[in-house]
């Protein structure tokens, strides 16, 4: 079940900032209500709101990385379709967040961000697509297999075998 870890750890660490992201912005928009000051003529009530939603929106989008995430753990196998775009997706959000990070905030969360990063890269390389073979089963021979693509018997591992050649009567 933890053959491969990363999967794991990146579902972990996506769920857990997609909650600190939510309570973060949460709290801002609870913040900016209570100080019921404009900022350049804005309404303090809609840039609270603005916060709260943009919180729950992020929340939740990362919460669903964190989803595709558990299920590659789950299922031991590549992300595919919507999921691999939004693991693709992740790394490019996480990429961008830890480069505003760096001029913005510091350099440890811009080593968050990209540790994060990594490990949603990592995770998408990780899983090429074939499942793992127990040792041995590919290599003694038979028709060829994606570890044999000649088998031992001659034959290319096609699953079809060719037509016989016409005869001349």
């Amino acid at each position: 079940m933890l053959r491969r870890p990363v999967a794991w750890v990146v579902a972990l660490v996506l769920f857990a900032e997609a909650l600190g992201i939510a309570a973060v912005n949460w709290f801002l928009g609870v913040v900016v209500d209570r100080q019921d000051m404009s900022l350049a003529g804005l309404d303090p009530h809609m840039m609270s709101v603005s916060s709260k939603a943009g919180g729950v929106v992020f929340g939740l989008y990362f919460a669903l990385c964190g989803l595709v995430a558990l299920l590659v753990a789950l299922r031991d196998r590549a992300p595919a379709g919507f999921g691999r775009m939004l693991l693709i997706s992740a790394a490019v959000v996480h990429g961008l967040l830890g480069a505003f990070a760096w001029g913005l905030i510091g350099w440890t969360a811009f080593l968050y961000m990209v540790v994060v990063l990594g490990l949603v890269v990592l995770l998408l390389m990780t899983y090429d697509g074939r499942p793992d073979e127990p040792a041995g089963t590919a290599s003694q021979g038979g028709a060829g297999g994606p570890g044999d693509p000649v088998g031992t018997d001659g034959t290319d591992g096609s699953p079809v075998t060719p037509p016989a050649a016409p005869t001349v009567p």
